[in-house]
């Protein structure tokens, strides 16, 4: 393995240097771009004395390393023998304040680009200039000292030294890590049938640079068939990370399992779980600041020796051993937690960090792209969570609301708030004069002026008024409009404008209806994609609508498990249409008792909306009182999650029948293995309820591939379904039926969207075929 590093200035310096608190007080968010034009006003004021943005590169050998170091110096200035070495740095700070040895990483990265630039060039000495400019005064403040190189020689190598302290950690954990790659064989004794030529078809992907769309149901082993040839990839030199994407936390733990069951086979792997700042945080309040939280207050003294702490003891990462360590240390476990992804294998996270633009792990996906796995689970939750990532709304009532409330105090702000407020209202008559809601293909941009401009005023008010009554909420609102902006930059033919009045607010969307192309284009930050999931049906809407193409492979594979353990019966006779349950209710109880009754156990039945699982519900309790039953709430605690699905683990006597909801907490990651559930009663086909956002995303598809209704409502909710039933058959010892009642359910274009182990089903017309199918399953 080559010993060569890559490092820039700037890393060297902040992170062997970095001392101090976590501040994330309010700076502004437009610092950027002002401080791209801070420097150009500042480089701009010189003659040809001056170099601007001078690329400089120094390779040297240190132990046993060869370390390249590269940077962009802000300007050079030569006169006559004179070199000076110019550092610029943009601040809001009043320039009193700022001493000479106002902040030593300044002085430390000047000292750096001054070493390789002496080296380079031979020389016995020159100067480094601090020049600091206000970006409200635009006035600067210069300082400026004179080093030997002698001097600069023996701090740059001090710093080497200590990067390389770290650097060595890396180097010979991956050799140790690899040793161990390379040993390790499949963690059980045998594959089950599928599982290998997934796991071949992974690696084959990782290899050839392209993505995998993967539908696999329960039991073919997707985790540790997706991880485990990643993992030899990264072995191979192939790849350098793989990022674990979920949407939900019992997700993370199988692929914690898959980990733990190689390194019970003698894999090194570091490994760990980002959980978000909310969830992790120590604090009693999330206040990211010196002032209010311990953890933040001196971080960057201690964080170093934390992350070297850890990794010196810990391979598996988890939640738990980073809240040990942050709390020994003093030191936020968030941060910490993001510090420690760079020196990880396997990062397990929740989509957001890779897809999301307003939360996306920029220390990794700032550049090009890189030869990252991407392992995507339960892939169907991506499509409405990306339009989710990718849209923004806002609503007039906080432009008028905030306008009178600063009114008296604040009239420049109000006044900014007024011109947001009037735009939404022109906005209001001209698009709202008949209908509640109205939507465009084109942007509505005489609304983007008026949001700029208040941002920057807010962004000013909140830079001077930290200690003001509506401080906090003013700036919440400023982070939404600027998510809005954000958002407006990536606005292209796949987004519309909509908006609909709300009782009496207004709300103004932009929709990203197709996310495909922004998810392609973050898929080239890496080198290769594998989306799985047990309901990836069918393949090709979702290699479509997920950022793929052509080009991307597609693999399906049938249930390991025996058909026989399964029993599907289709009532296809009965209506569920919204128009037709008041005249099938009964039929539909008459159904789901005979299901139940034929062996006691736990059930669930599944419905497309509360309303409806309510009424049928009270029909169901007013004939069976004796039947135990449990039904979802609209809105539960964690808590009362646990409880009902506790109810599951207890020694029932006799049968529990539960009522949820399709497409919620219960039909989809929950694992009832054995006799904890035998049934399941899907009522509906899952269609997503009839909305405005829906019929945009049907008309969308329609004019672009004819099939609108399918990509809006058809595909979504059977995907429901599926889910739904596959909750019934979890590990090959389990034995369970499965009954759908609709009539759509017979119908050629739902049955082609039918898994393979639903090749048997049978139909079933009346109560009397569904005792008597049931008996003979449930008698062999």
């Amino acid at each position: 393995m080559s010993k060569r590093i890559k490092v820039s200035v700037r890393n060297l310096v902040e992170f062997v240097l970095r001392s101090g608190d976590i501040d994330n007080t309010f700076v502004g968010s437009t610092r950027a771009v002002e401080g791209t034009r801070a420097h150009q006003k500042v480089q701009s004021s010189y003659g040809a004395e001056y170099t601007p943005e001078v690329v400089l590169s120094h390779v040297l050998s240190f132990e046993d390393f060869t370390l390249e170091v590269e940077g962009r110096v802000d300007g050079i200035i030569r006169i006559d023998e004179y070199i000076i070495i110019d550092e610029i740095k943009s601040t809001v700070r009043s320039l009193e304040d700022i001493e000479e040895d106002y902040n030593p990483l300044h002085w430390a990265q000047g000292k750096c680009y001054g070493y390789i630039y002496a080296k380079g060039n031979r020389l016995d000495e020159l100067q480094v200039q601090l020049t600091y400019f206000n970006i409200e005064s635009e006035e600067t403040k210069k300082f400026i000292k004179s080093y030997t190189f002698q001097e600069l020689e023996e701090f740059f190598l001090g710093l080497i030294e200590k990067y390389v302290e770290w650097a060595s950690i890396v180097y010979y954990w991956q050799k140790v890590r690899n040793e161990s790659i390379k040993e390790l064989s499949f963690p059980f004794k045998s594959y089950r049938k599928g599982q290998r030529k997934l796991a071949v078809a992974v690696y084959e992907t990782v290899l050839n640079g392209k993505n995998l769309f993967v539908q696999a149901p329960t039991g073919i082993g997707k985790t540790i068939s997706t991880i485990f040839p990643s993992i030899k990839a990264i072995g191979e030199g192939i790849a350098s990370k793989v990022f674990y994407l979920t949407a939900k936390t019992i997700t993370r733990e199988a692929a914690l399992n898959s980990i733990k069951q190689m390194i019970w086979k003698g894999l090194r792997i570091k490994s760990i779980v980002i959980t978000a700042k909310e969830k992790v945080c120590l604090n009693q309040e999330v206040k990211c600041n010196p002032k209010d939280c311990p953890y933040a207050k001196g971080h960057f003294d201690r964080v170093n020796k934390a992350i070297m702490d850890l990794l010196n003891n810990e391979d598996m990462i988890t939640r738990e051993i980073v809240e040990k360590y942050a709390e020994y240390y003093k030191v936020c476990p968030f941060e910490f937690s993001l510090d420690l992804s760079l020196w990880s294998d396997v990062i397990i996270c929740d989509y957001n960090y890779v897809f999301d633009p307003n939360v996306s792990l920029k220390r990794f996906f700032e550049g090009n792209g890189d030869d990252y796995i991407f392992l995507i689970d339960e892939a169907h939750n991506l499509v409405d969570r990306s339009r989710d990532m990718f849209s923004v709304e806002i609503m007039k009532e906080p432009f008028l609301k905030y306008k009178r409330l600063f009114k008296e105090e604040f009239p420049n702000i109000s006044k900014a708030f007024n011109n947001c407020n009037n735009v939404m209202n022109r906005i209001k008559r001209k698009y709202l004069s008949i209908e509640n809601y109205y939507y465009q293909k084109e942007e509505i941009i005489d609304l983007y002026s008026p949001i700029t401009k208040l941002i920057k005023e807010l962004e000013e008010w909140l830079i001077n008024q930290k200690g003001h009554k509506l401080y906090e909420e003013a700036q919440e609102l400023y982070f939404q409009l600027l998510r809005f902006v954000k958002i407006a930059d990536l606005y292209d033919k796949r987004y519309v404008t909509y908006i609909e009045l709300i009782g009496k607010d207004l709300l103004l969307k932009l929709f990203c209806v197709d996310p495909s192309n922004l998810l392609s284009e973050i898929l080239k930050k890496g080198k290769a994609a594998i989306f799985f999931s047990a309901t990836l049906t069918p393949l090709d809407y979702y290699r479509d609508v997920l950022g793929g193409n052509e080009e991307d492979y597609i693999i399906r594979f049938s249930s390991p498990f025996p058909k026989d353990n399964l029993c599907v019966l289709v009532g296809d006779n009965i209506s569920t249409k919204y128009k037709d349950r008041d005249k099938t209710y009964s039929k539909v109880v008459e159904y789901i008792e005979e299901f139940v009754l034929q062996k006691e156990g736990n059930y669930f039945v599944f419905f497309p909306s509360y309303k409806y699982m309510e009424q049928i519900y009270q029909c169901f309790i007013d004939r069976n009182p004796d039947i135990k039953t449990i039904i979802q709430e609209s809105s539960m605690s964690e808590k009362e999650r646990e409880e009902f699905l506790d109810r599951f683990n207890h020694e029932n006597e006799g049968t529990m029948v539960a009522f949820a909801v399709l497409g919620g907490i219960f039909s989809e990651g929950i694992d009832l293995i054995g006799d904890k559930l035998i049934g399941a009663v899907i009522v509906g086909v899952g269609l997503p309820q009839i909305c405005f956002e829906r019929d945009i995303i049907r008309e969308y598809f329609q004019s672009l591939n004819g099939l609108g209704y399918e990509y809006a409502y058809m595909y979504p909710g059977m995907n429901k379904v599926l889910q739904a039933a596959g909750r019934v058959i979890r590990s090959e010892t389990d034995k369970g039926a499965i009954l759908l009642i609709d009539d759509r359910f017979g119908t050629i274009k739902y049955k082609r969207l039918y898994p393979r182990e639903w090749f048997h089903y049978e139909r079933v017309g009346n109560s009397e075929s569904i005792r008597a199918k049931l008996m003979e399953f449930w008698s062999l």
